[in-house]
């Protein structure tokens, strides 16, 4: 048995005390791969942004709102974990400066000024130790290319490739590469149905092979 962390759901940056950025991510990926987790045997442990959907009653929950915090609570999560599964979706940007009050119109363009947040996936990575990594990648072109790009720059053993008719939708298609780029196969149906396979090719790949 393993104890598997997933990373669910969208977080939001806030602009204002009442505006934020943020993205369509619903936690459904994340809850169906915590089914298809604890299904398998393995224990799971989900951080999940701001979502509507339920995960598993079986399932440790640990909820946030950041980018910031969700990287915290995977950093104090990950040290007792097998592994990874980051299928969240955490806002990149974030402004420099958050207003104290709500911004009201001028009748003027409104200018942000906006920085990265830290990358949840990459800062994981720098501390592992024989613990795996299985990211997702959402591209909207080039997508293998930019998905290996993706799977170097984290230090993942997996990638999950996905385009942007996942979001919030309750099919999916995706594929799994290797470190090598080679294709570990593709997938089509409910987000069950593909939580499943992707569980199953990370069982074959990295879990199996460590307990072996």
């Amino acid at each position: 048995m393993s104890r598997i962390l997933i990373t669910s759901g969208p977080t939001r940056q806030y602009l204002d005390p009442v505006r934020y950025l943020s993205n369509g991510s619903s936690g459904r990926m994340g809850a169906a791969l915590a089914a298809a987790v604890l299904e398998a045997g393995h224990q799971a442990r989900v951080v999940s942004g701001p979502v509507e959907v339920a995960y598993p009653a079986a399932a440790e929950v640990v909820s946030v709102v950041s980018t910031e915090e969700m990287l915290q609570a995977c950093l104090d999560a990950f040290p007792a974990c097998d592994g990874l599964i980051a299928v969240a979706a955490p806002c990149d940007y974030q402004p420099r400066a958050v207003a104290a009050n709500k911004i009201r119109k001028s009748g003027q363009p409104l200018r942000l000024e906006l920085v990265e947040t830290p990358d949840v996936v990459a800062e994981l990575a720098a501390i592992k130790g024989g613990q795996w990594i299985v990211g997702f990648a959402l591209e909207t072109e080039d997508q293998r290319f930019r998905a290996m790009q993706k799977l170097e720059r984290k230090s993942c053993d997996l990638i999950v490739l996905n385009g942007p008719q996942a979001i919030s939708a309750a099919d999916t298609q995706i594929e799994i590469l290797n470190r090598q780029g080679q294709s570990l196969g593709y997938c089509s149906g409910s987000k069950m149905e593909v939580a499943r396979k992707i569980l199953a090719v990370v069982d074959a790949q990295l879990i199996r092979p460590r307990h072996c």
